[in-house]
């Protein structure tokens, strides 16, 4: 049988729950974040990106691009909440739900609880029952894979429907821009403009071995979906994998003293999610961010499973000894997550393994 699989996306979330509560900002341009010096923005309002605003900028880049641009603080609690009602909506017509964040998620409506034979008509009636319910909009993607439909509910924006039949995958896939893919981020979307790849169709013509060559395990990923092939299903349940903190500072950091009070405060703020999250792991990376932006980690793995400062602090120590800073090169952000949750670890890793890798954001992975 074949699949049938929705992608939910709401729109503009954080600044519409606000312009929804506030009516004062509404058609004006918003952008939800912290006006700070380093401040980033969560979401920016429609009218916001008009002007080039967008999520993960600068507030003060944002700023100077709109003048007249409304800064608004988080209000989490409220956004869960939201979430909560629109993940019970979601649970009226399928349990196979895979959240991605609070404001999107996949479902398998193959075997629905309504017995509703078209997947598009799933995704209009959950569109009407959030909108009815919470005031919002969102937009939704219909096909076949995770891969497409989540494509097909950026296609339409906002409150946006898009469906993708198996019949036209290939056509849309080949002429789809290349930055449209999923797992493409700007970096390699460069390559892939470097290698000659503008479309799907151009990526469709790469071999295998080439793109494995050039983009490593993602390779395979990018060749299978140039063909309309993504056989993950939606995973509902999953084990957590990490867990970790990273705080951004408002005057970069190049006294070595300095370094060592933020990671210790960093190493108290990990072990308080970790009590909290219940998280077993013996693998603790640290995470460096520089003021030119680039990002590197290092990683310890040991025999016994992390969960005290006294655990984790020397080892903390003992990775940032390997990172170089100065005046000329400082740290912006500084960043500590355990993860390798294993109870079979042999014994041989009573040891340390240290690990060297260069940091990339996944956009690109």
């Amino acid at each position: 049988m074949e699949r049938k699989i929705i992608h939910v996306d709401m729109d503009q979330f954080f600044a519409a729950v606000e312009q929804r509560d506030d009516p004062s900002l509404r058609g004006k341009p918003v952008a939800v974040g912290h006006d700070a010096e380093r401040g980033v923005v969560s979401t920016a309002s429609y009218e916001a990106r008009k002007f080039g605003v967008h999520s993960a900028q600068s507030i003060q880049v944002a700023k100077r691009l709109c003048p007249q641009l409304i800064i608004v603080t988080p209000h989490f609690s409220k956004y869960k909440e939201v979430s909560r009602q629109i993940r019970s909506i979601f649970q009226d017509y399928t349990d196979l739900i895979e959240p991605l964040s609070l404001d999107e998620a996949f479902l398998d409506v193959t075997d629905n609880k309504k017995g509703i034979t078209l997947a598009v008509d799933i995704a209009k009636e959950i569109k009407q029952r959030i909108k009815a319910q919470t005031e919002l909009t969102a937009s939704a993607g219909v096909s076949y894979c995770k891969f497409l439909a989540k494509i097909a509910s950026d296609y339409r924006k906002p409150d946006g429907l898009c469906v993708i039949h198996p019949d036209k995958a290939k056509e849309f896939i080949d002429a789809l821009d290349i930055s449209r893919f999923w797992g493409i981020g700007h970096k390699t979307a460069e390559k892939m403009h470097r290698m000659g790849i503008f479309t799907g169709a151009d990526l469709r013509c790469q071999s295998l071995q080439h793109l494995s060559e050039e983009f490593g395990k993602m390779g395979r990923v990018f060749y299978d979906f140039a063909r309309g092939i993504d056989e993950r299903p939606v995973i509902s349940e999953w084990e957590r994998k990490s867990c970790s903190c990273e705080q951004t500072y408002m005057a970069d950091l190049h006294e070595p003293a300095q370094v060592t009070i933020e990671l210790y405060h960093t190493v108290l703020k990990l072990i308080r999610r970790l009590e909290k999250s219940a998280f077993e792991g013996r693998t603790l990376t640290l995470k460096v961010k520089y003021a030119d932006f680039q990002q590197i980690t290092r990683s310890i793995t040991v025999g016994r499973i992390l969960r005290t400062k006294e655990d984790v602090l020397p080892l903390a120590k003992q990775l940032m000894r390997e990172v170089s800073y100065s005046r000329e090169h400082p740290i912006r952000l500084l960043g500590l997550g355990v993860s390798g949750h294993r109870d079979d670890l042999p014994e041989e890793h009573q040891r340390w393994i240290q690990l060297e890798l260069e940091f990339q954001d996944w956009e690109d992975q």
